[in-house]
């Protein structure tokens, strides 16, 4: 975090010095005026500059752009990186040859490069949580897609044979899915049993 002082003649010119001094644009600044400053008698006798303290917000998603590049670069693959924030959810998207290396084992290569990326955006808690999405080739939908899919056919399993049934260890993003995905269903029930990773979700017929 970088913090300087800066005077000009209004508080705007001053904060547009500051950003010429650091090289940035102004929405990379956090301002705090120090004195507004005044014209002075005739605008000459008594005038004072304005002063401020501005503080260089970190460029979180140039950091995350660059370490993710570094990573994939590591890794022998030449992607496209595309990123967007709208409301504190960065959406990150990849494009390019040999995806199927950053998704990895039913998405596991590309979770765990998303929890990489999280840290690097929130260390230091100096903004607001920042949620990270990272996809490629819409691999996250159709996983959900894939994963509905799996929980109402396991249900209408569980209902005919009468027995509970344990689906194969999932992260909390994909058990929230099957979760929500039977949370209305009139005979079915779900809970979670074990410890990370091997936790799963259990679909068992609801207690008369």
């Amino acid at each position: 975090m970088k913090i300087i002082e800066m005077t000009g003649k209004t508080v705007e010119d001053a904060v547009r010095n500051a950003a010429r001094e650091l090289n940035v644009s102004e929405d990379r600044l956090e301002v705090q005026v120090l004195e507004e400053g005044s014209k002075g008698l005739f605008k000459l006798i008594g005038a004072k500059p304005a002063r401020v303290k501005v503080i260089l917000k970190r460029d979180y998603i140039n950091e995350a752009k660059t370490f993710l590049r570094d990573v994939l670069t590591a890794m022998g693959i030449r992607a496209e990186i595309k990123i967007k924030e709208e409301n504190s959810v960065i959406n990150i998207s990849l494009a390019g040859p040999n995806m199927g290396l950053v998704i990895g084992y039913r998405g596991e290569t590309l979770d765990s490069l998303q929890y990489l990326i999280s840290l690097v955006i929130n260390k230091g808690h100096e903004t607001e949580y920042k949620r990270v999405i990272l996809d490629t080739e819409n691999y996250r939908l159709k996983r959900e897609e894939t994963l509905k899919r799996l929980a109402d056919k396991t249900a209408y399993k569980v209902k005919k044979s009468g027995r509970s049934f344990k689906l194969e260890p999932m992260n909390p993003y994909e058990r929230r899915i099957i979760h929500s995905a039977l949370q209305n269903h009139p005979y079915i029930n779900t809970y979670s049993e074990g410890e990370e990773p091997f936790r799963r979700v259990v679909v068992d017929l609801k207690k008369a």
